[in-house]
């Protein structure tokens, strides 16, 4: 099986446990008049949805290099994750929003065995979820999987303040309900960013490998004299590399065009995530009177 199917059965899986999820989470919320309840099961529903965009982000981004793509397409996954940060910035609002107008026109929701099991049982799913997702991205570097299930690991933990909300309830004390609410929606809002932050990352051009480790693998590489103007960019997953590499004055074009070889082998081997690497050949002489 490979990467893309992987990712792919992931996501349609996930998928379905999302919409489960928010289903009855919206559903009993509505019914029991919960704010809480029913800000977690929209915050599922979008997890539902950032599934979709995750869907067509990676058939996009699995398609082979091609004449208007020489770099492959990659990014298109980045675009999905982007979209997912869109969409948690919109759950954010509406959830503040929500729960502004509980503040302000305060209702008493109706809590019962039924309402802590939906979220006990949500909780357990999403934990199950969080943890596939993270264990599958980092062995598929996939950067979707990864935006996805810190898109999750949000969710567990706005359950968890909802589940704490309905106790407080039960007790008496219903103002927690849209207080719960806000604190669900400052932790969407602070996965958004997270995720935006990545995204913005591979779009920016940021370095991704150090450029001293770098030169410290290409300097082993016999007949090698020196390198500079090291970069690299990309996904955590997928990285350029560029270089240039000085070589002996005296050296033909076949041995170096040989050493560049060794150097791009020896990159890739020391650096999993590197896909492709330039390599500029210049005589070491002609560097030496460049610097004078």
């Amino acid at each position: 099986m490979n990467s893309y199917t992987s990712v792919r059965r992931i996501l349609i899986y996930t998928l379905f446990l999302n919409l489960s999820v928010a289903a009855s989470k919206l559903v009993y919320g509505y019914i029991s008049s919960s704010l809480s309840m029913i800000a977690d099961g929209y915050h599922s529903l979008f997890d539902g949805t950032s599934n979709i965009i995750g869907l067509v982000g990676i058939w996009l981004a699995y398609h082979p290099p091609d004449k208007n793509h020489p770099y492959g397409h990659k990014k298109y996954e980045t675009f999905a994750s982007l979209g997912i940060s869109i969409l948690l910035f919109l759950a954010c609002y509406q959830i503040l929003r929500d729960a502004y107008l509980r503040f302000k026109f305060p209702a008493i929701p109706e809590v019962t065995i039924f309402s802590f099991l939906i979220m006990v049982v949500t909780i357990g799913i999403n934990g199950f979820v969080m943890l596939w997702e993270r264990k599958s991205g980092r062995e598929l570097k996939s950067e979707i999987l990864v935006s996805d299930s810190l898109h999750t690991r949000s969710d567990i933990f706005a359950s968890i303040s909802v589940l704490i909300s309905l106790v407080a309830v039960h007790f008496g004390f219903p103002i927690i309900d849209p207080i719960a609410a806000f604190v669900i929606a400052i932790l969407i809002g602070k996965t958004g960013y997270t995720i935006l932050f990545e995204a913005a990352k591979v779009l920016s051009d940021y370095s991704r490998i150090s450029p001293v480790l770098i030169r410290g693998v290409v300097l082993a590489v016999n007949g090698v004299q020196e390198c500079h103007d090291i970069r690299t960019r990309g996904t955590p997953s997928d990285v350029f590399v560029d270089l240039r590499l000085h070589v002996p004055p005296d050296m033909n074009i076949e041995e170096a065009h040989q050493l560049a070889h060794k150097v791009e082998e020896r990159i890739k081997t020391e650096f999993s995530e590197v896909s492709e690497v330039v390599v500029h050949i210049e005589p070491e002489e002609k560097v030496l009177q460049n610097q004078t």
